[in-house]
């Protein structure tokens, strides 16, 4: 069976969701992810956008949160401080999907350079909303290409704080809820130890490798749990081509 690695990622992700759920979708696969959560396993899921368009209709793909789709068939069309406001609410499960450049095996994100801060390599186009997201909702969700260069020991910059230094760090920062649930890449599914917040391999996709996964990881990761996932079934896929993103904006990309 052919599929690409957002789908694999989107599906992965998507099955993190439950109904009730209410979910920060970021671009790319995250915008794919969480359009396939509510579509197949969790229709009662709100999908909400920081630019302001909560629970949109989603019968076109967004190609960013900036795109005037987000608010297509809105409940309620708002701005940022709403949208915010929502992240943080305390009486909901909010759920943020977010993309990075960097991670660290306590879920810690930088999307904001490669390098030294003053003279850098790269710089991306920073937090945007992920660290205020990364800090304020019940948990989060990274999406990552999975190369040594991206899991590494030491970020370049903190921009968005996961398990910060593991144990109860995060909580004594002041961040008393939240944290990253999983970390979905092209060639698995991470999670986190309870007790330590370590990251560790829950899931590899058929036909990767767990000696794949270590080689592309640029810190030691604890395989010891890991199983194979379930490969896509033909109407999961059918549902994410024809209903989700039938434009194949984002399903194609590799």
């Amino acid at each position: 069976m052919h599929y690409s690695d957002s789908e694999i990622m989107a599906l992965a992700a998507g099955r993190f969701v439950s109904d009730g759920d209410i979910i920060f979708a970021g671009t790319g696969v995250a915008m794919l992810a969480a359009t396939t959560a509510k579509r197949i396993y969790a229709p009662k899921a709100v999908v909400f956008f920081e630019t302001g368009g909560i629970d949109p209709a989603l019968t076109e793909i967004p190609m960013a949160v900036a795109d005037l789709r987000v608010m297509s068939g809105t409940c309620l069309n708002s701005g940022l401080i709403e949208a915010f406001s929502i992240v943080g609410h305390r009486r909901l499960r909010t759920i943020a999907f977010l993309g990075a450049a960097q991670i660290d095996k306590y879920g810690n994100l930088n999307t904001t350079m490669i390098g030294d801060y003053h003279r850098p390599k790269k710089r991306f186009p920073g937090s945007g909303g992920a660290a205020d997201a990364a800090s304020l909702a019940s948990g989060f969700i990274a999406f990552m290409k999975h190369e040594k260069k991206r899991f590494v020991e030491k970020l370049d910059y903190l921009t968005s704080v996961g398990w910060y230094r593991g144990g109860d760090s995060r909580q004594k920062l002041g961040l008393k809820r939240g944290g990253p649930i999983a970390v979905v890449t092209d060639l698995g599914v991470m999670k986190f130890d309870p007790d330590t917040k370590a990251m560790y391999l829950a899931e590899y996709y058929p036909g990767v490798t767990i000696e794949q996964i270590r080689e592309n990881t640029g810190f030691a990761l604890d395989t010891s749990k890991a199983q194979e996932a379930k490969e896509p079934t033909n109407e999961e896929l059918r549902i994410l081509r024809e209903e989700v993103d039938p434009q194949r904006l984002i399903c194609m990309a590799r």
